[in-house]
């Protein structure tokens, strides 16, 4: 009797190992048939992406913000909509992408009218070429808001010093200020907020790509440098929370940039590929500060940079489309508005991936407002029949549209 039962036991095991080994097989079989996939699909030309595993990251959430309440207005207002106008909602472009133009827009007329009925996207962002006097710029803005059924993000960088669009173009009488490495106090970082703000709202703007919220920590990065408040990120975070402070007070809309930090790096972009070389600790006792001093004084969006993070996700992946450091973003940083791209028409993005995987990928990874991809029509159509095949989920873009109505009523862009 004892043998007896010795052997069921064995036979047992033996029947467990046997199913072990069956799933063992098959699961390597899978794996090989999916490396051979992409190897053929990378030598018939194509580009491929590899979606990032599941990266779990230990995250402190010390003040994280409230979920934002939508409110009945901003569920009718989307359910008004169409797959293809909450889509186009979550784009913001300029206006020769708009039009289709390879010629500098300084106006907006008929065309314009008929370009945002075609393309209702949810924001338009002008640069130095487009913008000639208050005239001119005002009639402009104007009338492009006059022709959208949802009122629009107007946007512009202006940051005060050498990144100012509106501030360096004398015509515009509007206050100059130096690079921001040049404040000396959180009082005038408060300032440059206030009037920045009070004065590029009277042209129509409502959104500014500023403060600046990284550190210049390194002296040989090439694209941040004294745009920043400070090398010290304690310094660094107090004129980043008065700034924000200051353009809330003139009630225009701004945006912390470019997440994760892009103060030491030692390479740009805009020109390719670019990381962020610390672990999550190191971030924490520098980039972080100024990110999470910006969200409790009231920023509104937070814009991502191409920036991989390798020793934090364990991949290459920019900050732009990547779940785990958008994930940093919302739990350790505590944001819960506006997620916004880079424009995605760098290179650091144009290298490796066509326009509508990109946006696809941004989508998927939790961004709610896609910056001048490369191809906004193919962008757009790539994301909107990503939702039609249930590549991604209707649901999934209404989170990002509601958060983007309800940003627009609570501002008053929508009345």
């Amino acid at each position: 009797m004892k043998k007896a039962n010795m052997r069921t036991k064995k036979n047992k095991k033996t029947l467990v190992l046997s199913v072990l080994s069956f799933f063992i097989v098959l699961a390597m079989c899978t794996s090989v048939a999916a490396v051979s996939d992409y190897y053929s699909n990378k030598s018939a030309g194509l580009k491929v992406s590899v979606m990032p595993k599941d990266t779990v990251i230990d995250f402190d959430i010390p003040n994280k913000e409230p979920e934002p309440e939508i409110s009945e207005k901003a569920y009718t207002l989307l359910n008004d909509m169409t797959v293809e106008e909450k889509v186009y909602q979550m784009f913001m472009i300029t206006p020769e992408q708009l039009l289709s133009t390879s010629s500098t827009v300084t106006s907006s007329g008929s065309s314009t009218k008929t370009a945002i009925e075609t393309y209702p996207v949810g924001g338009v962002i002008y640069f130095g070429a487009n913008i000639k006097n208050p005239t001119q710029c005002t009639d402009m803005i104007s009338n492009l808001q006059s022709y959208s059924k949802t009122p629009l993000f107007i946007a512009v960088d202006e940051e005060g010093g050498s990144v100012a669009r509106i501030g360096n173009n004398e015509n515009m009488g509007t206050t100059q200020f130096p690079n921001m490495g040049n404040i000396e106090n959180a009082d005038e970082a408060y300032n440059v907020g206030y009037t920045i703000g009070t004065e590029i709202k009277q042209f129509g703007f409502n959104l500014d790509f500023a403060p600046v919220a990284d550190v210049d920590s390194n002296p040989n990065n090439t694209v941040i440098g004294n745009r920043a408040f400070s090398s010290d990120p304690n310094t660094a975070a107090e004129y980043v929370a008065a700034a924000v402070k200051g353009f809330n007070d003139a009630g225009m809309l701004c945006t912390l940039k470019h997440f994760p930090g892009h103060g030491d790096t030692d390479t740009d972009t805009h020109y390719g590929y670019a990381e962020v070389t610390k672990t999550l600790d190191e971030l924490k006792e520098c980039e972080l500060l100024p990110f999470q001093s910006g969200v409790k004084a009231g920023a509104d969006f937070v814009m991502l940079g191409h920036l991989a993070a390798p020793k934090i996700t364990g991949d290459t992946i920019p900050a732009s489309l990547s779940k785990p450091l958008i994930d940093l973003l919302r739990n350790e940083v505590g944001f819960n508005g506006i997620v916004i791209t880079d424009a995605m028409r760098m290179d650091a993005i144009v290298d490796d991936y066509y326009s509508d995987e990109a946006a696809i990928l941004a989508v998927q990874a939790g961004v709610d407002v896609i910056l001048m991809p490369n191809n906004f029509k193919k962008a757009s159509t790539g994301v909107i029949n990503a939702v039609k095949d249930g590549t991604i989920s209707e649901e999934r873009i209404n989170q990002s549209v509601l958060k983007i109505l309800q940003k627009k009523i609570d501002s008053g862009i929508i009345k």
